[in-house]
């Protein structure tokens, strides 16, 4: 495969990077350090200068609102707004239902939500994972019962990314509980301020808050925000997943986490110099190196394939293990850089003004390493995703 960019995407790059100098306030590279614990009003600022440039769906055709860019200008973005540390837009509702909606929803559900979700004027919620019910998603029990022109629904969800500050939710319900798990499931829209919705809070081992429990008690739902048919929401959250094991690789997120991980073994002393000069520590930086060059590869073959019209299959897989894999190695090894200037951050934490006493770029980074052990369960524990590839690549 030939990887060298043209002149045409070279001056694309440039014209991204001119654009973040621009517009990446300092506020919002120290605010993207806590990922997913970031603020609402930072994440819609984030999105409206971009959506304002017309560039906050990437991966969107132009009619709904998107760039129509190929597979390279989306890596290229990527990357570059990576290396500038630019907040990470919510793949809820980009990545992840709106292509769903665009793929089988109506025209009048087109019309309704895909707008705003480009726009970033509605947040949305994952609703998929229950108790007992995360990797083996179709035991799924929350219930949907048609009444007239609503559904009923009653359950409860969990772990559910950014509830709290999510306008809309996309939700796998149990519509038919009489056959096959995967047969008697649809995928419905629900607006998060529906009576009969109550958001509890999660705090995560990070000790910090993005994550909750939702409990649906008689939720009424109007049977227009069912996507496609009743019953057939298993197809729908495949595709679902697909995109989103395709967008948690995160290639540009983790060059970007290796270039700041050389930087603090740099500035670390050992023995005399610094802990780059160390072997020991440079063979184990190289060595992530290496897989993550070999991920980047697959991300770049499978966006080629998904600018040609298909759809992420075993690829995805391969991406979401491998990619959150180099996530935590990254994170364990900048861990493992600082040494005891991990411990302290809980003084980082928001409310607290006690000062860090460490140096300014341990900040953060012990709760970026305890909320990363999450990614190799979320989107499909990895030990579900070799399953996967068992099955569809070596037929077992």
């Amino acid at each position: 495969m030939d990887i060298a960019f043209s002149a045409e995407e070279e001056a694309f790059r440039q014209e991204v990077r001119d654009f973040l100098a621009e517009n990446l306030s300092d506020h919002l590279k120290r605010e993207a350090l806590h990922g997913f614990h970031m603020q609402k009003e930072d994440l819609r600022a984030w999105h409206k200068l971009l959506h304002r440039r017309g560039w906050s769906a990437p991966n969107w055709p132009q009619e709904y609102g998107g760039t129509g860019w190929d597979a390279v200008k989306q890596y290229i973005f990527e990357e570059e707004c990576m290396a500038a540390g630019a907040p990470m837009l919510l793949p809820f509702g980009i990545n992840m239902v709106g292509p769903v909606i665009q793929a089988f929803g109506s025209d009048a559900q087109k019309a309704r939500y895909l707008p705003k979700i480009v726009s970033g004027d509605e947040f949305w919620c994952q609703g998929y994972s229950e108790p007992g019910s995360g990797s083996d998603l179709a035991s799924l029990k929350t219930r949907a019962v048609r009444d007239g022109d609503h559904y009923v629904v009653n359950g409860q969800k969990i772990w559910t990314t950014q509830a709290h500050m999510a306008d809309m939710m996309f939700c796998l319900v149990r519509t038919d509980p009489n056959v096959k798990a995967q047969e008697g499931i649809s995928f419905l829209l629900i607006d998060m301020t529906t009576p009969g919705i109550t958001v509890r809070p999660i705090i995560s081992i990070d000790e910090d808050h993005s994550l909750n429990e939702v409990f649906f008690e008689d939720v009424r739902v109007p049977a227009a925000n069912l996507i496609g048919q009743e019953n057939k929401g298993w197809t729908y959250a495949k595709f679902l997943l697909g995109h989103e094991r395709t967008s948690i690789a995160e290639v540009g997120l983790s060059k970007q986490r290796i270039r700041r991980l050389k930087e603090i073994a740099k500035a670390e002393a050992c023995d005399g110099g610094s802990l780059l000069d160390d072997d020991g520590f440079r063979r184990k930086i190289a060595e992530v190196e290496v897989t993550l060059m070999g991920l980047e590869m697959t991300n770049l073959r499978v966006l080629s394939s998904l600018a040609q019209g298909s759809s992420p299959g075993a690829e995805a897989s391969m991406l979401k293990i491998r990619g959150s894999e180099v996530k935590q190695r990254i994170a364990e090894l900048t861990c493992e850089a600082l040494g005891y200037y991990v411990n302290p951050y809980e003084d980082l934490l928001e409310g607290s003004n006690a000062p860090h006493p460490g140096p300014d770029y341990a900040e953060m980074v012990a709760s970026e390493m305890l909320i990363g052990r999450a990614a190799s369960i979320y989107g499909g524990s990895n030990e579900i995703q070799r399953n996967v590839i068992a099955k569809m690549v070596l037929g077992l």
